[in-house]
């Protein structure tokens, strides 16, 4: 029994994308997951030494072997011989932050380039803008997200990623080009609909739909190098965030879990690049928001 469980981790890790998504998206489900399969193989390790079946050790060559493969490059030191060209912050900030200075001075205090946000609201905007500004002198907001640049900015525009049955004001998403030491890059920050966990499973229509409208616009993008910023409200594993991930590489270093803040599970915040690379991510401490931010080394090609 020990070695067909370890077969089905391996079986799970290696062909996820296999696994339908219909009904409650358990695909999905799974892939927002997967890297804690590999407290499976801890827990079906601990059993096989306790039952002594070589079998069952041997069998478990598979999920280990596969895990590795996926996500054992995450684990590895990025190399400090080449740092970074730029550094960004992705953040949610929430919209129910009761410290927005603190927060604004604890992204800073990273020293990024960048500084993306979501979940701006109304009172807390002026904080922000007043708490950044003396290092970020370069900002636009539209709706509920923002970005704070060293660089300038221009190019302002409004990517329409809502999703069809929403009706009220909606706005979760820019496009701005920064002109950094290293060229023009259109910069991108979203925030995705939110996804639900229920009895009926994964609820994430919106959150979909919204990702396919962004990956149509970042399939228009004329710029050559492109980053996105943003609270995309899944994992990079997740076949809901396709659109993206097809388009846009990911981080090569660093798994970052992002949320919740009390007890991180998943990297829901991300950074992703087009023609550049993104060289390490890492989780930055909490704040007054239920993300946690997150910090990433982006080289232009």
């Amino acid at each position: 029994m020990l070695a067909v469980l370890a077969a089905l981790t391996a079986g799970l890790l290696v062909f996820h994308g296999a696994v339908p998504n219909t009904p409650g998206r358990l695909g999905s489900l799974l892939e927002a997951f997967l890297p804690w399969l590999g407290l499976v193989i801890v827990a079906l390790f601990g059993l096989s030494l306790l039952r002594r079946s070589a079998l069952a050790l041997l069998a478990l060559l598979l999920p280990a072997a596969a895990w590795t493969h996926l996500f054992g490059g995450l684990l590895l030191p990025s190399a400090a011989s080449a740092p970074s060209d730029l550094v960004v912050v992705q953040h949610n900030v929430s919209d129910d932050n009761t410290d927005p200075a603190g927060t604004a001075r604890a992204l800073a205090a990273a020293g990024p380039d960048l500084i993306a946000l979501q979940e701006l609201v109304p009172p807390a905007l002026p904080v922000y803008r007043r708490t950044l500004a003396a290092e970020y002198p370069y900002h636009v907001v539209r709706g509920t997200v923002g970005l704070w640049s060293k660089h300038p900015l221009s190019g302002v525009r409004t990517p329409d990623i809502k999703p069809r049955d929403i009706t009220e004001p909606w706005s979760r998403a820019l496009r701005t080009v920064v002109h950094t030491p290293y060229g023009e890059i259109a910069a991108y920050v979203a925030h995705l609909p939110s996804i639900r966990v229920g009895a009926g499973g994964l609820a994430s229509s919106r959150r979909d739909e919204s990702a396919a409208l962004l990956g149509r616009a970042l399939a228009a993008e004329r710029q050559d190098t492109v980053i996105l910023l943003g609270d995309l409200n899944g994992t990079v594993d997740d076949r809901g965030l396709a659109p993206l991930t097809s388009r846009m590489g990911v981080a090569r270093r660093g798994l970052a879990f992002s949320f919740p803040a009390a007890l991180p599970l998943a990297r829901i915040d991300q950074v992703m690049a087009r023609s550049a690379t993104v060289d390490h991510i890492r989780a930055l401490p909490a704040t007054g928001s239920d993300h946690l931010p997150v910090a990433a080394g982006v080289t232009p090609r």
